[in-house]
């Protein structure tokens, strides 16, 4: 019986009989096991640095279900706080890029903190337009559908209010890149039923990120989004483009970019800040200067991890 996790880079022993493989799970970032097909043995070759931490009480990740607006399953990753906090937890829904991306469950690493120490609930989901649940799928977002991934978060909201051990009250939703305009998106559409929102290098306005984006992949977000050069989608891209809809951002909203980003250009986070602060709406903006599509310098990934947590303590646990 293995731990859960991911599984990658399966590989023959030479005797024919071992079956190695790298495992990461919620409580290991990545080691060397091996099962012995003949006798089921199975074997943790290493023990991977997790920095002294004692990973053995992290919270490991749950796969729920829940039906969307077209009755279609929906799926997504739930990691919940220890039973050390009592009552209903607040949820941060974290969506993830692409959008043909797919969340899975790993090691969290700092994420950790949001569970252990702040008692937050952190829900990953696979909204359609993910990877790994089929052609038809990945498509169902695609131009002129591209809203229907948003529902499937509306849905989402509905399903956490059935949780016992959920707040339906206290739900922040953040994500990066596509993750990030569906963060601004869910902002505009469902702005009663969240505390606050993150947006990570994420798109504002469709037609100026596609006319901005750099030129290598135009076109092939192109395919994705709709071409913004027909009369048509590019009416259509601008009536759900979230800085065309600002106006329905009624709480709090923390955007965060990086000055030198050749896929989403920063202005995507200029013109959404701009607009939502002329509403007299909190705006939390963290611009890098020496970064560009995320973070990825130490100093700068600690600075946005501690100002993220400044975030959640003064407009989701307040």
């Amino acid at each position: 019986k293995l731990p859960v996790g991911q599984v990658y880079g399966i590989t023959w022993h030479r005797n024919n009989e071992d079956l190695g493989f790298t495992l990461v799970s919620a409580h290991f970032t990545a080691d060397v096991y091996s099962v012995n097909i003949r006798t089921n043995k199975v074997e943790r070759w290493t023990e991977s640095e997790t920095g002294g931490l004692n990973t053995a009480n992290f919270s490991d990740a749950e796969l729920v279900r829940w039906q969307s607006f077209d009755g279609r399953t929906i799926s997504g990753f739930l990691y919940r706080p220890p039973t050390k906090f009592p009552g209903k937890r607040p949820v941060i829904i974290d969506i993830h890029g692409g959008p043909e991306g797919q969340s899975r469950p790993s090691f969290l690493g700092r994420y950790n903190y949001y569970l252990n120490e702040l008692g937050v609930a952190l829900l990953f989901p696979n909204v359609r337009g993910s990877t790994g649940y089929g052609k038809t799928f990945m498509t169902l977002d695609n131009a002129y559908k591209r809203e229907d991934s948003v529902r499937d978060i509306g849905a989402l909201l509905d399903w956490i209010a059935t949780q016992p051990d959920l707040d339906k009250d206290r739900i922040l939703v953040s994500g990066g890149s596509y993750g990030g305009y569906m963060s601004l998106a869910v902002a505009t559409k469902y702005s009663d039923r969240i505390r606050a929102a993150i947006d990570i290098v994420g798109i504002s306005n469709f037609v100026t990120f596609l006319e901005n984006t750099e030129s290598y992949r135009r076109d092939l977000r192109r395919v994705e989004y709709g071409d913004e050069r027909d009369p048509k989608m590019r009416e259509f891209l601008l009536k759900i483009s979230p800085v065309n809809n600002a106006s329905n951002i009624r709480k709090p909203l923390f955007v965060i970019h990086g000055q030198n980003d050749p896929r989403v250009p920063l202005r995507e986070a200029e013109q959404i800040v701009e607009t939502v602060r002329k509403n007299n709406i909190p705006v939390w903006y963290l611009m890098a200067k020496d970064e560009g599509h995320g973070f990825s310098k130490k100093q700068n990934i600690d600075f946005q991890f501690y100002a993220t947590v400044m975030f959640v303590k003064e407009y989701l646990l307040k």
